[in-house]
């Protein structure tokens, strides 16, 4: 018998870069251990970028799009909310029913990155390489037991 995923939202400001790469990565290296989603206080457009760099990193953006924080508050239960950005820290709501925790992971706005194309890449990759990273720590420290991979 295999565990119930634990539900994780990622909140961004804009969920056009960093959001959108946490809920795509979380589900590309937890399996079926947790369910992502993503919501932005301000929703944009997913930036062209953002799915380029998960796409290089055989990451599928299947299913990948803008969303506003309404759609999920008072709708949906979240085992964690996890935070990437300052801005979307200083404006998210601090109640949220059945949360386990919210964790803060800051990550700099790739989307805000000056310089040629290949500069605004580059940071878009590393932005991608720092959220992978602190998601497989999130998944060794918090995955239930039991479930498969």
């Amino acid at each position: 018998m295999s565990a119930i995923p634990l539900k994780v939202l990622f909140l961004c400001t804009g969920n056009s870069a960093r959001s959108q790469m946490a809920e795509a990565l979380l589900r590309h290296i937890a399996g079926d251990r947790f369910e992502a989603f993503s919501a932005g206080t301000e929703p944009k457009p997913v930036h062209p970028l953002t799915l380029r760099v998960l796409e290089e990193a055989g990451v599928s953006t299947a299913g990948l799009r803008s969303k506003n924080l309404r759609e999920y508050l008072g709708r949906e239960f979240f085992s964690y909310i996890v935070v990437v950005c300052s801005q979307a820290a200083d404006n998210c709501p601090t109640a949220w029913p059945g949360v386990q925790g919210t964790l803060h992971y800051f990550f700099d706005d790739p989307a805000a990155a000056e310089g040629s194309e290949e500069e605004k890449l580059q940071k878009f990759r590393e932005v991608r390489d720092q959220i992978k990273a602190q998601l497989e720590d999130f998944v060794a420290r918090h995955a239930p037991a039991g479930a498969g991979a």
